[in-house]
């Protein structure tokens, strides 16, 4: 039998964590771009085929490595659960709901994320959340809210299906993670994540051909993001998360969804020349101070 794969050290976390700051702030507006009115790309065509591929793409890179390839039964449990709840559950419910909703007002809904993820290792280990982590929650999810606060104003609006879908979201992918870093399988992290992606790829076909979508006829736009989902998104970015999750606690996981807009608006200001208002400044300061005090609460204990 072979012996699990040793946790990565906290570092190697923290600099994968880096990377999911960095990428992952910028796909909702990639997603955005991939699903919108007349894209050419339904929504589980999207995600299907961007999962499906990266999942190959990292199963290559295993075997060229000659890393271990067999899963054990256990280990394919644990699989096929985090697929469907990270995959599916977490981010397919915001593509589907990206076809409706502003990226802006996706980042807000689903930065609850770290609150969820607190709530869910509070009730797995059985112990209420300490008060300084609700309080840095609590600091970081108002930092969210002023700086994501101009893009609400501006008109941009919801439906109450699609607003559900982006509440369900952050519970499963939440759970998911839990569930993960309770749960870690033996195989290498490229594995792990190829196999995830693989799974979850599949289920989005499935879901494409029972929910009759129409067959994709991406535009020039679409297919560019598209590409960015599957390098960047898919390939780096989710292997990192994975990384992270077997380094860090899961709180300190959590905190890419507070930090994810935060990265959005200054890509919005680096590369598109956006400009930065007070609020934008504002809403930085209070996110990056809750994310300090979750950091130097986990890090001190």
């Amino acid at each position: 039998m072979q012996t699990p794969e040793p946790d990565a050290r906290p570092w190697t976390g923290l600099a994968a964590l880096g990377i999911v700051y960095l990428v992952w702030g910028s796909t909702y507006l990639a997603i955005r771009y991939a699903v919108r009115e007349g894209s050419g790309f339904p929504a589980f065509w999207m995600a299907g085929s961007r999962v499906l591929l990266g999942g190959l793409i990292l199963l290559v890179i295993a075997a060229l490595l000659r890393k271990p390839l067999r899963l054990a039964r256990r280990d394919w449990t644990i699989t096929v659960v985090t697929a469907i709840l990270l995959w599916n559950g977490g981010n397919g419910l915001v593509t589907w709901a990206e076809q409706r909703v502003s990226s802006g007002y996706a980042a807000l809904v689903i930065g609850t994320t770290p609150l969820w993820g607190a709530l869910v290792e509070s009730i797995l280990h059985r112990r209420r959340p300490g008060g300084r982590l609700v309080v840095s929650l609590l600091i970081g999810f108002a930092g969210l809210v002023v700086l994501t606060w101009p893009m609400l104003q501006q008109g941009e609006r919801s439906d109450w299906m699609a607003t559900l879908a982006l509440l369900g979201a952050p519970i499963s992918w939440s759970i998911g993670s839990a569930y993960q870093k309770r749960h870690q399988i033996r195989q290498p992290i490229l594995v792990s994540s190829a196999y995830q992606q693989l799974i979850g790829g599949m289920i989005f076909l499935l879901l494409a051909l029972l929910t009759k979508e129409p067959a994709p006829d991406p535009t020039p736009e679409a297919w560019w993001a598209w590409g960015y989902l599957v390098v960047f998104g898919s390939v780096i970015a989710f292997t990192a998360y994975v990384t992270a999750l077997r380094a860090l606690p899961l709180p300190i996981v959590m905190t890419y969804a507070y930090v994810n807009p935060v990265i959005a608006v200054f890509l919005g200001w680096l590369i598109l020349h956006e400009p930065i208002t007070p609020s934008t400044l504002a809403g930085t300061a209070l996110i990056l101070a809750g994310v300090a005090a979750l950091f130097h609460d986990r890090f001190r204990r």
